[in-house]
């Protein structure tokens, strides 16, 4: 008779232990699907308004996603933190005093070119539009923007894209990248950020050796910027630089309130 050999399940061998050790059975638990962890996008707030702040501050710390790193009330401030902390994303104002948001991010873009910056602004001014076509810029937000709008716009710099308020990305399709803005039947007037630095000091009562102070430049070099100025402008007299600065934007609405017009 054939004898028929039964094939046994493999046992499960157990190690040997080492004497003097306790026995212990250790088990490896199940990996379990990992969620890849999604980096919190930081956030610098740049404005000199300490409601404005506070307000986009509450409206960021609700979002997981979103790290509030620091804020600043002026231009200068926000060179150095985007310096000293690398956010992501600045979200900065214009009209700021010692140094608007137009140099700063110029500033930026030389000092700490990873940083993406997002204006916000009460204005839609043409000028601003121009720098914005410049490159300075990533995003355009109008102040009066819902929250969703500019978490949108975050994420869409992070992304590496532009964003730009509907009403003010409407303007620019209208008058095409190219071509300067005007306002009415004057022509369009493009400045330097350093020069609309200067006009923000004018307009905000400075005398030229107090500008040159505060921008670090000779008192000539200030006198260069305020004539080029009202050559641009074809202004001649500093009541109505200030009232241009009021009327673009450089200045917001609560300054305008302290200037006479």
């Amino acid at each position: 008779m054939t004898k028929i050999k039964l094939s046994k399940r493999p046992t499960q061998k157990l190690l040997p232990v080492k004497p003097g050790k306790p026995s212990a059975l250790r088990i490896k638990p199940a990996a379990s699907p990992k969620s890849p962890a999604s980096k919190q996008v930081s956030i610098g707030i740049v404005d000199d308004h300490t409601f404005i702040r506070e307000a986009l501050r509450n409206m960021l710390d609700a979002e997981d996603s979103i790290r509030v790193v620091g804020e600043a009330d002026n231009g200068r401030k926000a060179v150095e933190m985007a310096i000293a902390e690398r956010p992501d994303v600045m979200l900065m104002d214009i009209g700021m005093p010692r140094m608007n948001g137009l140099e700063a991010a110029r500033q930026i873009r030389q000092s700490a070119p990873g940083v993406r910056v997002v204006l916000l602004s009460a204005f839609g001014n043409d000028s601003f539009i121009n720098q914005t076509m410049l490159g300075d810029f990533d995003a355009y937000l109008l102040k009066d923007s819902p929250s969703n709008l500019v978490l949108h716009a975050i994420q869409e710099v992070v992304g590496g894209r532009k964003f730009f308020s509907p009403s003010i990305s409407h303007r620019m399709r209208k008058i095409g990248a190219e071509t300067p803005i005007g306002n009415g039947s004057r022509p369009a007037v493009k400045l330097t950020s350093r020069e609309i630095e200067v006009l923000q000091l004018i307009a905000e009562g400075y005398a030229n050796k107090q500008i040159a102070g505060d921008l670090g430049i000779s008192i000539k070099t200030v006198e260069k910027h305020r004539q080029n100025l009202m050559d641009k402008l074809h202004i001649h007299e500093t009541a109505s630089l200030t009232r241009y600065a009021i009327s673009s934007g450089v200045i917001d609405n609560a300054v305008q309130t302290l200037l006479p017009l």
